[in-house]
């Protein structure tokens, strides 16, 4: 398997491991990407998952050209357009997600990045668009993503030439959390956990899915756009328990319901 799974204490960690192509995704791992998201969002008892690729050199270096395939450019938009990539970059998933960027993010692998809530990066990191070097384009997310995340003219530049982007820079343009010594990222990674795990299962299902689909109306449209994921937490017993456990001085004891 080319992909590490482990799910511990309400936390699953999705790990590329095929550090000897740069944690690159040929069509076998994008698919198990895929199913490994379908499981994420379908276990009730997962509060956030973090996904992050094996070793210092790459977070993952997107597709992998050497994969034998033999798919068209159109063919691979079309047959694998559930898996993988946007199966975290345009999928609309409910669970929180953590990038723990440990390297190099290029192309797919960028766009994985984009489709996290929170993201860590080695201050040894860079992150590149380099599809249009070799004739491709960012299909996966990355056209319409990157330019609504970071300013536009810089979002056009990074895609139009390739060019590869230090982890500093890219925080200065917002798309990162926090940039760490790669000898700290695990313990800064592992304190965002904290946190997500310390708010309420449900709340933060709300907040997500209300802060991705509203984002094409109105103000007042959004404010009125009551998915079913608030109307749950607003519904929800672990919202009577935040409220009694900040009135008796103790930490909240969350059941997701």
């Amino acid at each position: 398997m080319s992909v590490i799974f482990d799910i511990k204490d309400h936390v699953a960690r999705v790990t590329i491991d095929r550090p000897e192509r740069m944690n690159a995704i040929d069509v076998a791992t994008h698919r198990q990407l895929g199913e490994i998201w379908d499981e994420v969002e379908a276990n009730p008892d997962i509060r956030c998952a973090v996904l992050t690729g094996t070793g210092e050199r790459a977070f993952s270096a997107g597709a992998d050209l050497k994969d034998d395939s033999g798919m068209s450019g159109v063919e691979y938009w079309t047959r694998l357009s559930h898996d993988g990539y946007r199966g975290i970059s345009l999928r609309q998933m409910s669970t929180p997600v953590i990038a723990r960027v440990n390297g190099l993010a290029l192309g797919g692998g960028l766009e994985m990045v984009l489709g996290c809530d929170i993201v860590i990066a080695a201050d040894t990191a860079r992150f590149a668009l380099p599809e249009a070097k070799v004739g491709r384009v960012p299909l996966d997310g990355g056209m319409v993503m990157l330019p609504r995340l970071i300013p536009r003219n810089i979002a056009m530049g990074m895609m139009m030439t390739g060019r590869m982007v230090p982890a500093l820079e890219m925080q200065r343009y917002g798309l990162l959390n926090g940039v760490v010594p790669f000898a700290e990222l695990d313990a800064e990674v592992d304190r965002w956990v904290a946190d997500i795990l310390a708010s309420a299962p449900l709340s933060l299902r709300a907040i997500k899915a209300v802060a991705r689909q509203s984002t094409h109306l109105p103000f007042h449209g959004a404010y009125e756009h009551h998915t079913p994921e608030l109307v749950a937490a607003l519904n929800s017993a672990d919202s009577d328990e935040g409220v009694r456990a900040f009135r008796e001085k103790r930490a909240p004891v969350w059941r997701g319901k």
